[in-house]
């Protein structure tokens, strides 16, 4: 399986619907949203992907509660666990998160294969043990070239996909 792992689109639709675009053509079975959508009507955005979607809230995702309800009564694809996620796709354990700070330290714990998080704006991927920790960089398009990744759950291996 396939899935996309996305963060701080910070409400730039044009970047989101080309990633949208770009993960139906990889045929990723799965969308992570690692944080700061921004605004509740990003969700709409990744409603129309017709994908699971499971992601976390960020730092500038001012309005929680809006965001919480909408995904609870508008959008049927769409969870979002708070601050700390984790999932079940292909076979794999994922946990994600926006701020990073603890990423290496649950990697390290052993429980899960891959550890996504954002908040840095700045692509970068390692191995600690077994298990993968990603960060798909930011699509944005402030710090660095808009983008995210796939990662693949067979193998374990991200592909860095940019949007310029």
């Amino acid at each position: 399986m396939r899935i996309a792992v996305m963060s701080d689109t910070h409400d730039q639709i044009p970047n989101l619907r080309r990633a949208i675009a770009e993960i139906r053509t990889a045929d990723c079975g799965l969308i992570i949203h690692c944080g700061d959508f921004v605004a509740p009507f990003m969700l709409k955005e990744l409603e129309a992907s017709g994908l699971p979607v499971h992601g976390v809230f960020g730092n500038n995702d001012g309005d929680q509660y809006l965001l919480t309800r909408h995904s609870l009564t508008l959008y049927r694809n769409i969870t979002l666990h708070g601050h700390f996620g984790q999932v079940d796709a292909g076979g794999r354990r994922i946990a994600f998160m926006h701020d990073g700070v603890v990423a290496d330290d649950i990697a390290a714990a052993g429980r899960f294969d891959v550890v996504c998080y954002g908040h840095y704006h700045v692509y970068a991927q390692r191995k600690i043990g077994k298990t993968l920790v990603v960060n798909p960089g930011e699509m944005l398009g402030k710090d660095d070239v808009p983008g995210f990744c796939i990662v693949d759950t067979e193998t374990l291996e991200p592909r860095r996909v940019t949007l310029a």
